[in-house]
């Protein structure tokens, strides 16, 4: 039979050290098996707090065991062979060995309630990480029906942890994370560029639709020059200015847009073919902003947490401010998608009838126009 080689010494020091976590852990568990008695004073975690398999199963096992009398559990290991047994359930691989190492470094059981904070930390560091990692896959899962909402609902997700986390560990003032932000990601989609010249084309020809449309911003544009083309027909429609390409190429050039290099003759085309509705080229792009930007909170959030000189107080205060920016979306596409309500004429005041002569015959009521 051939033998399995020896692992070489590159081999070994590829393998990365365990995380501070990992050895404050140890010290937690040493700290409840030399004094089960601390278990009283560790709140905030459950064995799902632990990072590993076996530091879970063994957590587990301490909690489920009552606590050995302390003058026996001092003379005799009756009580850690209990807890291996019972742990040996969900870790195979525990012995009482393991156990008696994590006894011996462990520096002071009198400090398990500080231990034990700091694994609650760890554990929020975790579970955001899981969760912005969620909702980036969402903004990115195309199979989804009906995506924006299901990456909205993540969002509302990661708020709610954001906000457990803030109950457990509240921010204070200074609290704001050092991490340097990852810069947005460009699109290069050529159907989002198409998109969007159908939109200003279709509201140079319709521009009393752009005032109904304050809920698309220049921010949502993915190309720089579609995006001025947008401020200026939206300053134009607030001025009362009449709107049409030349209209729309004068503004552009007082704006400095045709310094980047965009000819005269090409804006003139890019705003003379129309198809569609404005509003409909209008809601594609903030349909693509709104998950642009859900994917971006995530990667903002994702790099505050495997960022270890995080504290939990700056991933609360970081996360907060990334999700304020997918809340300003969000309440944008909410209004662009809420149904439009219909107006209805007021209802008349009832009069008397006069006592005599016949009734005076009314015009009916002209029916308005509503969007």
């Amino acid at each position: 039979m051939p033998r399995t080689p020896e692992p070489e010494a590159g081999d070994l020091d590829a393998i990365p050290p365990p995380p501070a976590v990992f050895h404050i852990e140890q010290a937690l568990l040493g700290a409840l098996l030399l004094d089960p008695q601390h278990l009283d004073d560790v709140t905030g975690i459950v064995p799902a707090s632990f990072s590993t398999a076996a530091h879970t199963a063994l957590f587990a096992a301490i909690g489920s065991l009552p606590a050995p009398d302390p003058v026996e559990h001092a003379t005799t290991t009756k009580w850690l062979d209990q807890v291996v047994a019972a742990a040996r359930d969900q870790a195979r691989g525990l012995s009482p060995l393991y156990l008696q190492n994590l006894i011996r470094v462990c520096p002071s059981a009198r400090h398990a309630p500080a231990y034990a904070r700091i694994v609650e930390a760890e554990h929020s560091r975790r579970r955001l990480a899981y969760a912005a990692q969620r909702l980036m896959h969402t903004t990115r899962d195309i199979s989804l029906p009906q995506r924006v909402a299901t990456t909205l609902a993540e969002a509302e997700k990661l708020t709610a942890l954001v906000d457990d986390i803030s109950a457990r560990f509240p921010p204070h003032a200074g609290s704001l994370p050092r991490t340097p932000a990852p810069s947005p990601a460009t699109c290069h989609d050529e159907e989002a560029l198409d998109e969007e010249r159908l939109l200003l084309a279709t509201s140079t020809a319709h521009a009393s639709s752009v005032s109904q449309m304050r809920w698309l911003a220049p921010g949502d544009f993915t190309h720089c020059l579609h995006a001025g083309l947008w401020q200026c027909l939206t300053a134009l429609t607030r001025r009362g200015t009449p709107v049409d390409p030349v209209t729309v190429l004068w503004e552009a050039q007082h704006r400095g847009l045709l310094t980047t290099g965009a000819r005269p003759k090409d804006l003139l085309d890019l705003l003379s073919g129309t198809h569609g509705s404005p509003e409909h080229w209008g809601e594609r792009i903030l349909q693509r902003s709104v998950l642009m930007t859900a994917h971006h909170t995530g990667r903002r959030i994702e790099a505050f947490t495997d960022d270890p000189a995080t504290t939990p107080y700056q991933l609360v205060t970081g996360s907060r401010r990334a999700l304020a920016d997918l809340s300003a979306v969000r309440t944008r596409w909410q209004h662009a998608t809420a149904p439009t309500p219909t107006s209805t004429p007021p209802r008349a005041k009832a009069t008397a009838a006069p006592r005599a002569g016949p009734p005076r015959a009314t015009a009916p009521p002209t029916a308005r126009n509503s969007r």
